[in-house]
């Protein structure tokens, strides 16, 4: 168990992108990787799939003898109400891009967190459109490599932000780490954040 004085939290993700939102918003944390099953219940909606992941995710760290607050979260987009996750390969990524194409859909990010008095969760739903994508470009894309581990197959921060006509919702959420939520949840379970060492750069 990694091991940090001054570490207010313990965020259970390897995600990059979730430890720099953590950064921007001024936490100090430490890091461990909650490996779960994340598999789809058959009939399970996408907001409750979403809300039990980040839950089983903060649970299951905390359950390791983790001392300190668990932070968790899962990010899906869904699409005619199917669940859109990580491409398994080339094909299922240009087919996922294809689908969104032209098209509003839905990113959902639930947002957990485990201390000594049980879980509370919070859900971001966002609405991301499209601008229409040719299968040329989406190949292009894949093979660039950003798209691998984005649910959706697509990164918001990244190249593929040059596919989105129109945002509704969070931003952050979208990238994988809804921060007023998270926000929310930290200042109930009395997490501070937004501190700031002396020479005015994040305490991470």
């Amino acid at each position: 168990m990694k091991t940090d004085p001054a570490a207010a939290l313990c965020l259970a993700s390897v995600s990059p992108r979730r430890r720099e939102l953590l950064n921007q918003i001024g936490v100090r944390y430490l890091v461990e990787s909650a490996d779960i099953d994340e598999t789809v219940r058959p009939g399970e909606p996408a907001s409750a799939y979403v809300t039990r992941i980040a839950r089983d995710k903060a649970l299951a760290v905390r359950s390791r003898g983790m001392a300190l607050p668990v932070l968790a979260a899962d990010t899906t987009v869904v699409v005619d109400e199917v669940i859109c996750g990580k491409p398994r390969g080339e094909a299922d990524c240009v087919a996922m891009l294809q689908r969104l194409s032209g098209r509003t859909h839905q990113v959902l990010t639930a947002v957990a967190l485990a201390g000594a008095h049980g879980v509370d969760e919070l859900l971001s739903a966002s609405a991301v459109r499209f601008r229409a994508l040719s299968a040329a470009e989406c190949v292009a894309y894949w093979r660039g490599g950003e798209p691998r581990d984005k649910a959706g197959g697509y990164a918001i921060q990244g190249h593929g932000a040059v596919f989105i006509e129109h945002l509704s919702g969070s931003y952050s959420g979208v990238m994988g780490l809804p921060l007023f939520e998270t926000a929310q949840l930290l200042r109930a379970a009395g997490v501070p954040y937004g501190q700031r060492a002396a020479d005015g750069k994040e305490r991470v």
